[in-house]
């Protein structure tokens, strides 16, 4: 009999999905090149809305913005920032598969991300960056080695959808 990876999702295992995101300052951004339709990934700066929802700051220049344009659909993988030791299949870890959206950059917006990312001063103001939001349609969890978890959108963000 093959047993079930997957655990029923609990307070534990929102509460950890919640933490990630909350805690996030990068993720790993999964995108669909419009070219070739193969997967391309990279590390973006993101953080969380009011929501809990990710928030990323992209340039139009860069590749996974021209994806995102052409095909909504993103995967984001967040880790778990305060697991820097021992092996690293036990840390946590959040994929989630999501939408993403352009929203607009509000000052409230600029200056909750600047407070939280003083660095990107920088680049902020540029006329090519723009604020993606990356709407969660599901999540799977792996809390560390045999707990996995799937989860809904209500499971990851601080105020359900319904």
């Amino acid at each position: 009999m093959k047993q079930e990876p997957i655990r029923p999702t609990d307070d534990e295992a929102r509460a950890l999905a919640r933490r990630l995101l909350s805690g996030m300052r990068h993720a790993v951004l999964g995108t669909i090149d419009p070219e070739t339709g193969i997967p391309l990934v990279t590390r973006i700066a993101v953080q969380t809305d009011d929501n809990g929802a990710p928030v990323a700051l992209l340039s139009g220049l860069a590749a996974h913005t021209r994806a995102l344009l052409a095909d909504t659909r993103a995967g984001l993988l967040v880790l778990d920032d305060e697991a820097v030791k021992g092996d690293a299949m036990t840390h946590a870890r959040l994929s989630i598969l999501a939408r993403a959206e352009q929203i607009e950059t509000t000052p409230a917006l600029r200056d909750g991300w600047l407070a939280h990312d003083p660095k990107a001063k920088v680049y902020i103001d540029l006329p090519d960056f723009r604020f993606w939001r990356l709407v969660p349609e599901s999540g799977l969890l792996n809390g560390g080695f045999g707990r996995a978890f799937r989860l809904t959108p209500d499971d990851m963000l601080k105020t359900p959808t319904a």
